[in-house]
C-alpha cells in the first residue's frame, strides 16, 4: 500500500514522550542492561493504578538489525513493526516506484514459508498485517495473539531475510497489476487524485528525490525485470538498514532468544549512507491548473519550500499552521469560511521529509467559486495574520491539546511500536520525542513570527489549482497547465493477463536452526471485561468500564432516532440538527465553545447516524467533569441561529457534491436504494440530497430536536474513571433532561421481495480507469437469531486478505487491490453486500469471479472452512477491544440490541457449537446470488456492452442520483 508516514505532524511526534525508559545499546550475548522505567503521574485513580510505567530495552544483533523491546501485559497479544530505511527517495529516475513495489512483492513469498502466506496466514491466526512506503521508509507490521508469536516472528523474518530468491517473472507480473491497481483507485479514479505528482514534478528539480511520487510512473513499473527487484534489495535491503521493535505481552529475556534465532542469521546487507538535508528553493512562484475527471469542487493549494525533519524550524512551523488555520478563530478560517463563505474549511500545515520540507495551505472551494477569489481571501487572511498574530488563549489551546495527544498516542501496542521504531530509525533514538516535545513546549510567539517571517511572508510558492472538466475559467488567471501521464486503459491487453506461475526453483539458503513453521501456543479466548451499569431517574441508560493504562476517557451519548427522524421526503435534518449543535450554545459562541473544549484538550463531536444521535468526547481524566459541563451544554442549551443554519446548509451542500466524486459512494448509496425502495428511509441518504437541504427550515431541526428523548438515551464511558464518580458528575444532566413523554420513532417495512433481484445497474463514469461493484441483497436484523451466525459464515467469503475474494480477485489474478464482502450491525433488516473496484477491461472477468464465488459458496463451504472461521474470529476478538472506543462499542452493542454483560463469550460459544450444516443452512438462505441487485459504476462507452455478456440481461443505466437513464 501507499503509506504516508509523515515525520513531521507535531501529534504524532510526539504521543510517545514519556513511553520510553532509558537504556544503552548492547548485543545479544550481553546480560540484560537494568531498563529505567519512566513513570507517568495520572489523574487520581484507584490507588492500585496511580501511575504507569512503560519499560523498553534496545539492543543490537551482530548483523547490525537495531531491536527494541517493550513488555505490557494489559491483553494478551503482541506487536511488532519491522522498518527499513528505503523509500522511493533511493530510486533513479527511470526507475521510480521501485520501493514501494518491493513492499508489494516482499509480501509475496520467501523461502521457508508458503505462498501467500503473509496475505492468508496472519489473518487465518487472528492477526492484522499491513505494510507502508513513503518517501523515506518501508514498514512491515502485524498485530496478532500471543499464541501466534513465534509464527509471527518465524514469517516476519523470512519476509526480511529470505525472499529474494523466490522471485519469479509471474510473480513480478502479477504483482505489478496490482500495484497499478492500487494507483487507479487511490490516484487515477480519485478526485485530486493527481495533485501529488503536479506538486512534486514542479517544485523539486528532476534529479532531486522527491520530484515523483512514492507509487512512481507506471511506465517505469511495467518496464521492471526481476534483476532491477534483485538489484534494488542487494543496494538497499539487509539487517543493518532497518529496525525492530516487538511491543506486547512478551517476556524480554525469552524475546531476546527468540530474536536471536529468527533474525540472527539473516545477512548484514550494504551499508546505506544516509542522505543529506536537500531542501529546495523557488526562483520564481509557479501557479499550475489541472482539469480533473472526477472533481466536482475548486480546489486550491499554496506550497512554500521549508525545512527537513528534525530541523529546529519544523515546531514552530507545525504550530504556525494551527494557528493560521486550527480554529475559528484563526486567520484564515476566519477570511475564508465564516467572512467571504468560499469553502467550508481551509487548512494549513507543516509537512516535513527527511531531505526536505514544504508548508502547505489547501482550499478546497464551494461549487463553481473562482480560485482568484480564494487567493485574495488567502493574502487578506495572511494580512490579518501579520497585523493582529494571535493570542496567549490560542497558543495554550494548542499545548493542552497536545497534552491529550500524547497518552492518546500510547493506546495500543502497535502504537507504541510504531513511535518506538520511527525515532530509532530515523533519529537514532527510540526517546528522540523527548527532546522533541521540550523544543515544541518552548516555542513562543517570537519563533512562531520568525518562521512566518523566513519561510512565508513573501516568498515563492507553488500554487496548484484542480477544477472540475470543462471549468477552466475558475482557475486562477495567469496559470498554466499541468502536465500529467494518464494511462489508457485498452481491452485485452496481454500484459495484463497474469497468475501466480510455477514456485521459484532455488536452493535453499543455509540455516543452522529447523526454519520451518512453528506451532501455535495455546489459544486465548476473549474474556469480557467487567461493567457496571446503572440507570438515572431521567429514564438515561449508564454503561461503564474501568481501564487505567492510560489517564484518558472516551465517552458518548447515544439518543434513538438518528437518520429515522428525518421525514422521508425531507433527508438531512437530523445530520444538521447534529452540526448545529456545536455552532455555539445559549452562553457561547463557535470560536467560544471551540476554545473551551480545546483548553482542555478535550474533543467532542456530534453526529447522526442512521439509528441514532450520537453525542462523543475524549478527554483527560482530571478534565472529565469539565468536558461533560460542556457536552451538557451542548445538548441542552442550542443557540438556534438562523445564519448558522443557513451557513451548515452551504457547507452540507459543498459536502454533498464533493460526494458525487466518488465512485464507492455512488454505487454504495444506489445500491441501498434499490433494496429497501423508495418508501424505506434508508434509501435516502443521512445527508440528505441537494433538493431536501434546500427546503430544511429551522422549525424543522427544533421538530427533530424535540423528539430527543432521556428515555431513549444511554451514556456510555470508558477510561481511568470509577463508577461513583461518573455518577455523580452526571446529575446535573439527570436534572435537567428529562423528558416525560415516550417518543414514537418512525417504523419501515423491509421489503420481503425485491424487483431488483438479479439485475444489474449501471451507472456511467465517462474515462473511468476502474469499474466499481457492488453486489447486495437483504438479510436480517442484528437481533434475529442467525444473524451471528451469517457473520460467521462470510468471515471466509469476504473478510480481509485472507478472504475468497481478495485472494482470488487480486492474488491470483491481479484486477483489483481489494475486495471484500460485509454485514454491518443495525436494528433494521442488515444488508449482505460484496465490492472491489477492478481494472476496467477486467470488468467482466471480475463479475464472473464474483457471480460464481457468491453462487456456489454454499454448496462449497467445507470443514476447513469451518476450522478456519473459528480459529479467524476466536483469536481476533483476542485484539479486537484493544483501543478505548473499541471497548466503547461493546457497550453501545449492549444498550442499542439489549445484548447481555457476557455477549461475547457467548458470541464464542455459538462459534464453537457450530458446524458445517450450519453454515451452509445460513449461507444457502440468506445468500442466494439470483437474488442480488448488481449496481456498477464505471465508464459505459467500454464496459456497458461486456457487462451485458454477465447472462442477468442488459443492464439498466441510471444516473448518479439512481434516475434512469435514456
Amino acid at each position: 500500500m501507499k503509506f504516508s508516514l509523515n515525520l513531521s505532524l507535531l501529534f504524532t511526534l510526539i504521543i510517545f514522550l514519556f513511553a520510553c525508559g532509558t537504556t544503552k545499546n548492547t548485543t545479544v550475548n550481553e546480560t540484560k542492561e537494568n531498563t529505567e522505567d519512566v513513570l507517568v503521574e495520572v489523574a487520581p485513580t484507584p490507588a492500585k493504578k496511580e501511575e504507569f510505567n512503560i519499560p523498553y530495552e534496545k539492543f543490537t544483533l551482530e548483523n547490525g538489525l537495531e531491536v527494541i523491546l517493550h513488555e505490557d501485559h494489559s491483553d494478551p497479544i503482541v506487536a511488532v513493526a519491522t522498518m527499513c530505511h528505503v523509500g522511493s527517495n533511493r530510486e533513479k529516475p527511470g526507475k521510480t516506484g521501485f520501493a514501494h513495489f518491493f513492499e508489494h512483492m516482499s509480501f509475496n513469498d520467501s523461502e521457508n514459508a508458503p505462498v501467500g502466506a503473509n496475505r492468508k496466514l496472519i489473518p487465518e491466526w487472528g492477526g492484522s498485517r499491513n505494510g507502508g512506503t513513503w518517501s523515506d521508509g518501508t514498514v512491515y507490521y502485524e498485530v496478532v495473539p500471543k499464541d501466534a508469536f513465534d509464527k509471527i516472528l518465524w514469517i516476519d523474518s523470512d519476509r526480511l531475510g529470505y525472499m529474494i530468491k523466490t522471485v519469479t517473472a509471474n510473480a513480478l507480473e502479477r504483482e505489478k497489476q496490482v500495484v497499478k491497481n492500487e494507483k487507479r483507485q487511490r490516484v487515477d479514479n480519485q478526485a485530486y487524485g493527481y495533485t501529488d505528482e503536479i506538486i512534486r514534478k514542479n517544485l523539486y528539480p528532476s534529479d532531486h528525490p522527491y520530484s515523483w511520487t512514492t507509487i512512481g510512473q507506471l511506465p517505469d513499473l511495467q518496464a521492471a525485470t526481476i534483476d532491477d527487484v534483485k538489484e534494488f534489495y542487494e543496494e538497499y535491503y539487509g539487517a543493518a538498514n532497518a529496525s525492530l521493535v516487538i511491543a506486547g505481552d512478551i517476556d524480554i529475556e525469552e524475546t531476546k532468544e527468540k530474536v536471536k534465532r529468527w533474525f540472527g542469521e539473516i545477512r548484514r546487507g550494504p551499508d546505506v549512507k544516509p542522505l543529506p538535508a536537500m531542501p529546495v528553493k523557488l526562483e520564481e512562484t509557479k501557479i499550475l491548473y489541472f482539469e480533473d475527471n472526477f472533481a466536482k469542487l475548486p480546489e486550491l493549494r499554496m506550497v512554500f519550500p521549508t525545512v527537513e525533519e528534525y530541523h529546529n524550524d519544523t515546531y514552530a512551523l507545525q504550530i504556525l499552521g494551527n494557528l493560521l488555520s486550527g480554529s475559528r478563530k484563526s486567520a484564515l478560517y476566519n477570511v475564508i469560511v465564516e467572512e467571504k463563505k468560499l469553502a467550508t474549511d481551509a487548512g494549513s500545515y507543516q509537512s516535513s521529509s527527511e531531505l526536505a520540507g514544504t508548508f502547505v495551505i489547501r482550499v478546497r472551494a464551494n461549487e463553481d467559486v473562482d480560485l482568484d477569489e480564494v487567493k485574495g481571501a488567502l493574502e487578506e487572511g495572511f494580512g490579518r495574520f501579520e497585523k493582529n498574530g494571535f493570542t496567549d488563549g490560542e497558543m495554550d489551546r494548542i499545548k493542552a491539546e497536545l497534552e491529550t495527544a500524547l497518552y492518546k498516542g500510547i493506546e495500543t501496542v502497535l502504537d507504541k511500536a510504531f513511535q518506538l521504531v520511527q525515532d530509532n530509525e530515523f533519529a537514532g533514538n527510540p526517546t528522540h520525542v523527548v527532546e522533541a516535545a521540550k523544543r515544541t513546549m518552548a516555542v513562543n510567539r517570537e519563533d512562531v513570527m520568525r518562521v512566518y517571517n523566513k519561510y512565508i511572508k513573501g516568498k515563492n510558492y507553488l500554487m496548484t489549482n484542480v477544477v472540475p472538466k470543462g471549468k477552466i475559467g475558475l482557475a486562477v488567471e495567469g496559470s498554466k497547465e499541468a502536465k500529467v501521464w494518464i494511462e489508457e486503459v485498452k481491452e485485452g491487453a496481454a500484459e495484463e493477463e497474469v497468475s501466480q506461475g510455477e514456485e521459484a526453483k532455488y536452493e535453499k539458503t543455509p540455516s543452522k536452526y529447523d526454519r520451518s513453521e512453528p506451532p501455535l501456543g495455546e489459544t486465548p479466548l476473549f474474556e469480557m471485561p467487567e461493567i457496571w451499569k446503572n440507570k438515572l431517574s431521567n429514564g438515561m441508560g449508564v454503561y461503564g468500564m474501568g481501564n487505567y493504562e492510560i489517564p484518558i476517557v472516551n465517552f458518548n451519548i447515544t439518543i434513538n432516532g438518528g437518520h429515522y427522524l428525518d421525514p422521508l421526503e425531507k433527508p438531512g435534518i437530523a445530520s444538521l440538527l447534529t452540526d448545529l449543535l456545536m455552532e455555539g450554545t445559549a452562553s457561547k459562541n463557535a470560536a467560544e465553545l471551540e476554545e473551551a473544549i480545546g483548553l482542555l484538550g478535550a474533543s467532542i463531536n456530534t453526529s447522526s447516524s442512521t439509528e441514532e444521535i450520537i453525542i462523543s468526547a475524549s478527554c483527560l481524566a482530571k478534565n472529565f467533569e469539565k468536558t461533560l459541563a460542556l457536552v451538557e451544554e451542548i445538548l441542552l442549551e442550542p443557540k438556534w441561529d438562523e445564519k448558522d443554519l443557513e451557513k451548515l446548509k452551504a457547507e452540507l451542500k459543498t459536502t454533498l457534491k464533493g460526494r458525487e466524486a466518488r465512485t464507492t459512494s455512488i454505487a454504495f448509496l444506489n445500491l441501498y436504494k434499490l433494496l429497501y425502495g423508495d418508501k424505506h428511509i434508508r434509501s435516502t441518504s443521512g445527508l440528505g440530497d441537494l433538493k431536501s437541504v434546500e427546503s430544511i427550515t429551522m422549525t424543522d431541526v427544533k421538530s427533530v430536536y424535540s423528539k430527543l428523548s432521556s428515555k431513549a438515551a444511554n451514556f456510555h464511558i470508558v477510561g481511568a474513571i470509577e463508577n461513583e464518580r461518573v455518577m455523580k458528575a452526571l446529575q446535573g444532566l439527570n436534572e435537567k433532561w428529562n423528558t416525560s413523554a415516550d417518543i414514537n420513532i418512525p417504523k419501515y417495512e423491509s421489503p420481503k421481495e425485491n424487483a431488483h433481484a438479479g439485475k444489474i445497474y449501471f451507472i456511467d463514469v465517462p474515462g473511468s480507469k476502474q469499474s466499481t461493484i457492488f453486489i447486495g441483497k437483504l438479510t436480517v436484523p442484528s437481533s434475529h437469531s442467525d444473524y451471528r451466525k451469517l457473520q460467521f459464515a462470510n468471515e471466509v467469503l469476504g473478510a480481509g486478505s485472507s478472504g475468497m475474494l481478495t485472494q482470488t480477485l487480486r492474488i491470483e489474478k491481479g484486477y483489483t487491490y481489494g475486495a471484500s464482502s460485509f454485514l454491518r450491525d443495525a436494528k433494521e433488516t442488515v444488508p449482505f453486500v460484496a465490492y472491489s473496484s477492478v481494472r476496467a477491461n477486467a470488468t467482466l472477468a471480475s463479475l464472473e469471479i464474483m457471480e460464481e464465488m457468491i453462487g456456489n459458496y454454499g454448496n462449497n463451504y467445507s470443514e476447513k472452512d469451518a476450522d478456519i472461521t473459528k480459529n479467524k474470529i476466536l483469536k481476533n476478538n483476542t485484539r479486537k477491544f484493544e483501543s478505548l472506543n473499541s471497548k466503547l462499542g461493546i457497550l453501545n452493542s449492549i444498550s442499542k440490541y439489549g445484548k447481555s454483560m457476557n455477549y461475547l463469550e457467548e458470541d464464542q460459544d455459538k462459534l464453537i457449537g457450530m458446524t458445517v450444516a450450519d453454515y451452509k443452512r445460513v449461507i444457502n438462505t440468506y445468500l442466494n446470488e439470483k437474488e442480488m441487485v448488481y449496481v456498477i459504476v464505471g465508464d459505459a462507452e467500454t464496459q456497458l456492452s461486456e457487462v451485458n455478456k454477465l447472462g442477468k440481461g442488459d443492464a439498466v443505466l441510471i444516473d448518479i442520483y439512481g434516475n434512469l437513464v435514456k
